[in-house]
């Protein structure tokens, strides 16, 4: 990243990467619910991209920790694996900030399976400065997360996983600055989800998911105990539904309903809102979630909802769109999506490409953005129970 480009303090680097609870409103109520190490947010699969961001209740693939670990059980193959590469702000010309995934699973026998994921999110080259403008020092902001996960069927058509997660974000290389000494933050969260698949034979019928994703500990870069910032615990509801025209033409329309488990944070200057906010404990947080924002309008308006559908011919060839909404007052993020994917034996590759909108800062990060993921189903099992 050119160093003239995001020549920017300490301070406001963590302030706009942490998500802290310093989040100003405007006479239109905007309060966003925010959170540390919003990377975890970030879709890390194109074929999921390509559909608006919907992948709780689609069929399992090799990316599927990353949605639904609960699906692997009923995944054709026996062994996947996949690569996915994501540029960030590439509308500004900038190359060395992006997301990189990898992800697979294995299937110790019909029953269930155990899997992996990394995701790598790299922010460029940043040259520090004080409050006066003068060069502090450069340093390229890095945050990455692991996981182990283990998935297992319930019954025929219903699956449980579980995942365990660390994470590790260090925006500012230790060093201090101003007179306050940063850290790398360090977290440990897990996963829980179910996946239900009703697809017959022919491949058509509904499939609906619910995860529990990102429950774990809050994440400091100080050593001040009172700073520290939750991470993106979430709730995701999803179902999906799959048509079967002949052996040649499916189609599958699905859609996917999240809400953060973080507070919503304090009006500016109310202090004592403030303390309360970064006194909560953790697990109080992901109940207070569903009754802090003041009404039941106000609770509405933090849910987000993607929809997308997804059209393959032959099992090789895809073609997929979808929309992805937030309100106004919490982010304000609506995009379209275009995807496509093609599968040839072991290997497959997807795309997705978000279509722009919005202008300035409402303008979205992956505005003319092409992704791409690497899929590799390393067996042909075709005993599987759900359909690609």
């Amino acid at each position: 990243m050119k160093q003239s480009t995001l020549r920017m303090s300490a301070a406001v680097l963590l302030g706009l990467l942490l998500g802290t609870a310093s989040n100003a409103q405007d006479a239109n109520k905007i309060n966003v619910v925010t959170s540390a190490v919003p990377f975890l947010r970030i879709s890390p699969d194109a074929r999921a991209g390509g559909m608006g961001d919907v992948g709780i209740a689609t069929s399992p693939d090799a990316n599927a920790s990353f949605w639904n670990l609960a699906k692997t059980p009923f995944a054709q193959s026996r062994t996947s694996i996949a690569a996915t590469y994501t540029p960030w702000l590439k509308d500004l010309g900038l190359n060395d900030v992006y997301l990189a995934s990898l992800a697979g699973y294995y299937k110790l026998d019909e029953e269930q399976a155990v899997s992996s994921s990394i995701r790598y999110f790299s922010l460029g080259n940043i040259q520090f400065t004080d409050f006066a403008g003068n060069d502090l020092q450069s340093f390229r902001p890095r945050e990455f997360s692991i996981d182990l996960g283990y998935s297992r069927k319930l019954g025929e058509r219903l699956g449980l996983g579980v995942a365990l997660r660390y994470i590790n974000s260090n925006l500012a290389g230790g060093q201090a600055v101003n007179g306050v000494s940063y850290k790398a933050g360090n977290a440990v969260s897990g996963d829980i989800s179910l996946f239900h698949t009703g697809v017959n034979e022919q491949g058509a019928g509904w499939n609906w998911g619910i995860v529990l994703s990102n429950l774990g500990s809050k994440i400091s870069y100080t050593s001040d105990a009172t700073q520290k910032d939750y991470i993106p615990a979430n709730l995701g509801l999803g179902a999906a539904y799959t048509w079967s025209f002949d052996d040649d033409n499916k189609l599958t329309v699905g859609a996917d309903v999240n809400k953060l488990l973080v507070p919503t944070p304090p009006a500016l200057g109310d202090s004592a809102g403030l303390a309360r906010y970064r006194n909560k404990s953790v697990i109080s947080s992901w109940f207070g979630s569903f009754s802090d924002a003041g009404s039941f309008g106000e609770e509405l308006r933090e849910f987000q909802i993607s929809g997308g559908a997804e059209y393959t011919y032959n099992q090789q060839f895809m073609m997929r769109a979808g929309y992805f909404y937030e309100d106004r007052t919490k982010g304000n993020r609506k995009y379209f999506t275009l995807g496509a994917g093609l599968k040839y034996n072991v290997f497959g590759l997807n795309f997705s490409y978000l279509i722009p909108t919005g202008q300035g800062v409402n303008r979205n990060p992956l505005s003319n953005t092409l992704r791409f993921s690497l899929v590799f189903d390393l067996d042909n099992n075709t005993n599987g129970s759900a359909s690609r």
